[in-house]
């Protein structure tokens, strides 16, 4: 028996994900055999109204849907509204409770992850003799080191960290974890996966869209934190990574965590050389014409949260040094994508190389998301003019035109955390580290009282994110 306990039931991040991968799961028969799901919320009032609830979005967001096993899947369901700051909910919950396995599921505000922690240990929710008691923390953990600790020193003192499990929705995107295959099943990467061999990297996260519904989140927490701490520095991680002694959780996570202890913090002159900081002002997105970041709601009017983040990393050991790392992430941009892009160094200025406006830099590109899939660049001859060399690609695209409908990333986290494999998740240790790279960054505009470059919606960010690059002979690449 295993009952997955979610808080925050009622929510979008619930709705348009949780759910519909619970369900997939159960299609896909990868749930256990008897489980069951308990929903938290404060919204909705009754059983009725969360089934509905959940119905809708079923029907919205699963990639599968199957009218007949949906009314199954509903069965396993229940609701309780709960007021989480009360200590006589959290009895009433224990009492609802079935014997045998228990995954909590905080899908909460971060603010709210210490008071149910501490009524789930008052209560006496999170141990027991005869069967496990796991918890999954939504991000952010923590806004810096400091509440990093506080918060981790509260959740450690309710579970045993084999038990913590801290998500990062990214990890579990197919092509991240994609990663290790082409570097360590495939010698002709692996062999040439170092300072010798590698220019730079480019690791790239943007979006077209703004700040949503989520703009007091948002406006306390900028590019900064809500995405290079966890998703950019991890997807860092898996291409700087040694091979681990194995494919265990721990050795994989060995080896994340020491890059990060790599990335040496930058000191305050630094940060003003290598960390374009930006921030959205009015422009266009298809054609339409968006509001600037201050215009968004609940965003202040003289706000000056960072939208945009672009910085230049040094992995600081004998793979990779002297290879920039260069890091890009911004809301309302010019398209929406994350891309890896690896670019090899250029061969000796012979030969082939009396044709320097033909000739383009061999490049491996990773692409994440919306599409799924390996870019291959290399030189070629054009067989119709027989002298004209020119750029050819070899392009394989896991989702294009129809493609593959696989597990998502929730799913694939769900199904880990059901089974205790903790690869996907982040370690306690490599939180710190993240954190402990990204205070120094946080630490330096706050002194100097930078402000963030205004760039216009539905362009590639400020212009010095170019000349981050540029005064280094090198460009962003476009796959």
């Amino acid at each position: 028996m295993c009952t997955i306990v979610l808080f925050g039931a009622t929510g979008d991040l619930a709705r348009r994900k949780l759910f519909p991968a619970l369900y997939n799961l159960y299609l896909d028969q990868l749930l256990p055999e008897n489980f069951g799901v308990v929903g938290i919320g404060r919204r909705l009032e009754s059983r009725e109204e969360f089934i509905a609830s959940v119905t809708q979005a079923i029907r919205s967001f699963s990639r599968q849907t199957q009218a007949d096993r949906c009314t199954e899947f509903l069965k396993h369901l229940d609701y309780l509204q709960m007021d989480i700051n009360s200590s006589q909910s959290f009895s009433y919950l224990r009492e609802r409770l079935p014997q045998g396995n228990i995954l909590y599921y905080l899908s909460v505000p971060p603010e709210q992850f210490d008071p149910i922690i501490e009524e789930l240990l008052r209560a006496g929710l999170t141990s027991s003799r005869a069967a496990w008691r796991r918890v999954i923390i939504e991000k952010p953990f923590g806004w810096d080191l400091a509440s990093a600790r506080q918060l981790n020193d509260k959740i450690r003192s309710a579970f045993s960290e084999a038990d913590i499990f801290r998500i990062d929705h990214y990890l579990g995107k197919g092509m991240l974890q994609n990663i290790q295959v082409i570097r360590f099943a495939n010698s002709v990467f692996e062999n040439l996966w170092n300072y010798r061999y590698i220019d730079h990297v480019q690791i790239r996260a943007s979006e077209t869209v703004g700040v949503e519904d989520r703009g007091a989140y948002y406006d306390q927490t900028g590019a900064l934190r809500d995405m290079v701490q966890n998703h950019l520095l991890q997807a860092l991680t898996l291409v700087a990574m040694e091979p681990p002694i194995n494919l265990s959780a721990e050795a994989v996570r060995d080896e994340k965590v020491k890059v990060l202890r790599s990335l040496v913090p930058f000191s305050a002159e630094e940060v003003r050389e290598n960390v374009v900081r930006g921030q959205f002002g009015p422009g266009l997105i298809n054609g339409q014409r968006v509001r600037g970041y201050r215009e968004e709601e609940n965003v202040a009017a003289d706000s000056h949260t960072e939208t945009f983040t672009a910085l230049k990393v040094y992995v600081n050991n004998f793979r990779w040094a002297q290879v920039p790392f260069y890091l890009r992430t911004g809301k309302r941009m010019a398209g929406q994508s994350v891309e890896i892009v690896i670019q090899f160094k250029n061969l000796p200025g012979v030969l082939y190389f009396d044709q320097p406006n033909n000739l383009q830099p061999n490049i491996l590109a990773i692409k994440v998301q919306p599409e799924e899939g390996l870019v291959f660049q290399f030189n070629g001859i054009n067989l119709d003019s027989q002298e004209e060399i020119v750029p050819v690609k070899m392009d394989f695209c896991h989702n294009c035109a129809g493609g593959s409908r696989g597990p998502e990333a929730y799913e694939r986290l769900l199904y880990d955390a059901i089974n205790g494999d903790s690869t996907l998740f982040t370690r306690w240790d490599e939180v710190e580290h993240s954190w402990r790279f990204i205070d120094a960054i946080a630490d330096a505009w706050r002194q100097a009282g930078t402000e963030p470059l205004i760039y216009p919606a539905g362009s590639w960010g400020p212009r010095a994110a170019d000349l981050l690059l540029e005064r280094d002979g090198r460009r962003w690449c476009l796959v």
